[in-house]
């Protein structure tokens, strides 16, 4: 009895508010260690309030994705805009980078960080149409 209950409160969407995380993506283009940084610090922050953040790297940002990726420390906490991608993705956060990065840049998947995916534009595009979902771009 119980499980029909439940099944039915999820059908209704009574527990909706409950089961479902906002569904956010952050689309990162700008080569800018500024902008970066402030597209990560606000996925981070959107993550800490409860959404569900999914980061797609474009053009000169998807660098952020590559194994050992540097860069200029930001103050006030001297951490990297990379270094703000880890730490999203360690909370849960999933990242990508946009499908034309890889055969563009002469690097391979191999190249990427752990937990980082070459994106699938067909299931990007059905995922940016969701309703309900906020697509930010910096």
């Amino acid at each position: 009895m119980k499980k029909t209950l439940v099944a039915l409160m999820l059908a209704f969407g009574a527990g909706s508010a409950l089961a479902d995380k906002p569904a956010i993506t952050v689309v990162l283009s700008s080569p800018d260690t500024m902008t970066q940084g402030m597209a990560m610090v606000l996925a981070n922050q959107m993550q800490a309030q409860g959404g569900q953040v999914d980061i797609l790297l474009c053009d000169k940002a998807a660098d952020l994705a590559l194994k050992g990726a540097g860069g200029d420390a930001l103050k006030p906490n001297n951490v990297t805009p990379a270094q703000l991608l880890d730490g999203a993705m360690q909370k849960g956060a999933s990242a990508s980078v946009c499908a034309l990065y890889l055969p563009n840049s002469g690097k391979t998947a191999a190249d990427l960080k752990e937990g980082v995916k070459p994106a699938k534009p067909d299931a990007m595009g059905l995922a940016l149409m969701e309703q309900g979902r906020k697509v930010i771009g910096f």
